[in-house]
């Protein structure tokens, strides 16, 4: 299919073995050169890594060993004719962060996550990429008498401004989520994420990723969180997905629950040429009931159908549209964005 000038990306974890937290592995796991190949014959362009998904184990690396193995990732990149789009420090299944990592009130914790996210820009600093994503998926508390939110608060700031300051080149895209895993988490929206960038040293170097998904969790839509980033020029990424309601983070096919909402969203990017500023990224898993055989057709789909809602949203009569916008006859605009999508 025609890509329209967009790059694609998803992450080693979107070929997974289909484990909840209500039951065991149902697939084999994937090699990573495996999953190399499929991101490439599947026509992605980049990968996108979590630091252990690009250097395993390197809490337990020399500085000197992390680099080297951060340039071994790279090669295997360059020799697939891919990219990594951006590395993100996880800091939430270590023993040192089950009470965050930015926010643990144990400030050896808080030194781990900062060291832990020095390493992370070192790996995408020789892996060709400057952006770090900051998914905080512990920064927050399961009660809120546990924390002191203010002060939580100011040291995410602070982090921020020690990493800002570490790599002078590191740009850093705030990932907000409202909860899973932690109850409560600190930052839930994306005007959280751009009010707690634009408070750091550095305000031009931090912006935002949207994921569909998180957004629908918060109870917005993720157009809408789009849009306001956009607004700001602080969209650097996304994780396109889709959601079937405010239950766990399903990350569904996307466009696969609700078209139009994807519509939507294909729409802000494309309107705002975003294949000039990012990629688009996709967080998709395979339904747990998907053989493994044929357990990348989330990605394939999901890909197809931002690329066949990128041709409608082209399509459209905007001289009609507006029209209809000027005489508010918004009945009629709604008929034609739904017959565009389903056809007369």
């Amino acid at each position: 299919m025609e890509k329209f000038g967009y790059r694609f990306s998803f992450g080693p974890w979107n070929i997974h073995e289909g484990t909840d937290p209500f039951g065991p592995v149902v697939r084999t796991t994937v090699p990573f050169e495996k999953k190399l190949e499929i991101l490439k014959d599947l026509g992605f362009d980049a990968m996108q890594f979590h630091d252990d998904d690009a250097v395993p184990n390197l809490d337990d690396l020399s500085s000197v060993e992390v680099r080297t193995q951060a340039r071994e990732m790279r090669q295997k990149l360059e020799d697939q004719g891919l990219v990594a789009e951006f590395v993100a420090p996880r800091l939430w299944e270590h023993p040192m962060t089950i009470d965050g990592g930015f926010t643990a009130n144990d400030p050896q914790a808080r030194r781990y996550a900062i060291e832990r996210s020095k390493k992370a820009a070192d790996i995408g600093r020789e892996m060709n990429t400057d952006l770090m994503v900051l998914w905080l998926a512990r920064e927050g508390t399961y009660l809120r008498e546990a924390k002191d939110a203010v002060r939580a608060t100011n040291l995410l700031l602070e982090a921020i401004n020690v990493l800002l300051e570490y790599d002078n080149e590191l740009r850093i895209a705030i990932e907000p989520k409202p909860n899973e895993p932690m109850d409560l988490a600190y930052i839930p929206t994306i005007g959280h994420a751009l009010a707690l960038g634009l408070k750091t040293n550095e305000p031009d170097r931090v912006g935002c990723l949207v994921e569909s998904a998180h957004a629908i969790l918060a109870g917005l839509d993720p157009s809408d969180e789009m849009a306001f980033s956009l607004a700001f020029g602080k969209l650097w990424s996304v994780h396109l997905n889709d959601q079937n309601g405010l239950k766990f983070d399903q990350d569904r096919s996307f466009g696969s629950v609700n078209m139009r909402r994807a519509f939507n969203q294909v729409m802000v990017l494309d309107e705002a040429n975003f294949y000039e500023k990012g990629m688009i990224g996709l967080d998709v898993k395979a339904l747990r009931t998907q053989p493994a055989e044929v357990a990348t057709k989330h990605l394939r789909n999901s890909l197809r159908t931002f690329l066949r809602l990128v041709e409608v949203v082209r399509s459209l009569d905007r001289q009609k549209i507006k029209i209809l916008i000027s005489t508010r006859d918004y009945e009629e605009l709604d008929w034609l964005i739904f017959t565009s999508l389903v056809g007369e």
